[in-house]
C-alpha cells in the first residue's frame, strides 16, 4: 500500500500528536493520543485522525474566564495588562471585555 501511495506523488506520515482538538461555535470535540497520520498529495496536505473524541462545551477546559455576556477573556491577558499597567487583575479584566480583548485598548484605557 505504502509503494503504490508512493508512487501516486502521495507521503505519509505518522505524527505523534498528544492531542487534537476541534472546534465548532458550540463545542469541542477533544481526541486524547489520537492515532494522526498526515498525507501530503501533489502539495495538498491532508490530515487523519483515529480515535474517540471527548465531546465538551466551547472553551471548558482551557485558560479563559468567561464574562456575564457570554464572552471570554484569556487569564495570561489579565495578568499582562495588569502588570503593565499596575492595575488590579479586576481592573484589568473589566478593561479587556469593554475593549473585546484588545490588549493594547485595554493598557490605553488603564493608564
Amino acid at each position: 500500500m505504502e509503494q503504490m501511495m508512493n508512487q501516486m506523488g502521495i507521503d505519509m506520515d505518522e505524527l505523534d500528536a498528544e492531542e487534537v482538538i476541534i472546534r465548532t461555535d458550540e463545542h469541542e470535540l477533544v481526541f486524547s493520543s489520537p492515532d494522526v497520520t498526515k498525507m501530503d498529495a501533489q502539495g495538498q496536505e491532508t490530515y487523519q485522525i483515529i480515535g474517540t473524541p471527548e465531546e465538551r462545551a466551547r472553551g471548558a477546559g482551557d485558560d479563559e474566564t468567561s464574562d456575564a455576556t457570554g464572552g471570554s477573556v484569556d487569564q495570561g491577558d489579565v495578568e499582562l495588562v495588569a502588570s503593565r499597567t499596575g492595575a488590579s487583575e479586576e481592573a484589568a479584566r473589566d478593561a479587556l471585555e469593554a475593549n473585546d480583548g484588545d490588549l493594547a485598548a485595554a493598557v490605553a484605557q488603564l493608564e
